[in-house]
């Protein structure tokens, strides 16, 4: 990657708001779009990679989707010609896991670190009160869980339903029908409830104690040991995850950005989909309750992590808690899953 200021990057996208996002503005404000078509990026390399790419085989493209010696386009294009050949590594019933250590962990913000955080994501319209929700640091004791390597993907909820009849499609799929050019993209437009019924079903088919993380499994997942700000470091990189400042505004095959894998090689943490986990919002031990616009929305609600392609790089922080919002589409909720293996 070089090292220009993103917003000189070609194809990348930094707008800069003034004043706080709210519910007045529509998804085009609150993406910083404007207000005419602009092809997104790789529009135009996009076919001629494809093209570059006919004839291999899909345990080559496998293997091409998460080698970081390859370009973010060709990765791409390998996972997008998967999508539609079949993707070897998407296998519904025994997904692959990350096992990961039990003990004392910290999760949260340490107060004293709140106004830094809100000074680095300057710009983003950000209420400080949305970044309060993460404080205080505190430690959680945690039992050895394993962890999704991928969020669920279109092409598993669509074994799910077709397995159990549930009723509930996700709205991103148009018309009600499969997005067979985004099976091994991850699924959205899901609820909590949906993503709960999907876990429990696969736990009784395959006879596996799957369930959703809680936030402190997520959280130690993505931030390892070091409690890292983001899943790779310290600093926020736009193509290390798939938001909005990568440029791409959909979501993107499961695992291709592989420099922004967390420190035990769990993908897509900090962009491609938000993740609904096991718990309802509350405040942490020692912490203020916010009652901030998710609240008068929705009530209680379930808590999300990670960020999303339509989303800013704010929701890409390890530490961010946050949740659905029905009235905007630039919402994309989706989930991963975790075991018990102790």
């Amino acid at each position: 990657m070089d090292h220009l200021p993103e917003q000189s990057r070609p194809g990348y996208h930094w707008p800069i708001f003034d004043r706080i996002l709210c519910g007045t503005m529509t998804d085009r404000e609150r993406l910083g779009l404007p207000d005419r078509f602009v092809d997104p990026r790789f529009a135009e390399t996009f076919p001629a990679v494809l093209n570059q790419l006919r004839g291999i085989g899909v345990t080559a493209l496998a293997i091409m989707c998460e080698d970081p010696g390859q370009s973010l386009t060709d990765r791409f294009a390998a996972g997008q010609m998967l999508a539609l050949l079949g993707d070897p590594r998407i296998n519904t019933l025994d997904p692959t896991v990350i096992a990961l250590p039990g003990g004392p962990v910290e999760i949260g913000l340490d107060p004293g670190d709140l106004e830094r955080v809100m000074r680095s994501l300057s710009g983003l319209g950000l209420d400080r009160s949305w970044i309060a929700k993460e404080c205080p640091r505190h430690a959680v004791e945690l039992r050895s869980y394993a962890i999704g390597k991928y969020p669920v993907t279109n092409q598993e909820y669509r074994d799910f339903l077709l397995a159990t009849g549930h009723s509930c499609i996700p709205d991103s799929w148009h018309f009600r029908r499969f997005p067979r050019e985004r099976s091994n993209h991850p699924v959205y437009t899901v609820s909590p409830t949906d993503a709960d019924a999907y876990a429990a079903w696969l736990a009784r088919t395959t006879g596996r104690r799957f369930r959703l993380p809680t936030e402190a499994e997520w959280e130690f997942a993505a931030a390892g040991f070091e409690g890292l700000e983001f899943p790779w470091g310290q600093t926020f990189e736009p193509d290390r995850a798939n938001t909005a400042e990568t440029g791409l505004f959909q979501s993107s095959p499961v695992g291709i950005f592989v420099a922004g894998n967390s420190p035990f090689g769990v993908t897509d943490m900090a962009g491609n989909v938000e993740e609904y986990v096991s718990g309802l919002y509350s405040a942490y031990p020692g912490g203020a309750w916010v009652s901030d616009h998710l609240v008068e929305i929705n009530g209680a609600y379930r808590v999300a992590r990670g960020g999303g392609f339509a989303r800013f790089r704010d929701l890409a922080r390890t530490r961010r808690r946050h949740g659905g919002n029905p009235r905007s589409a630039t919402y994309t909720m989706g989930f991963r899953l975790a075991e018990d293996i102790g």
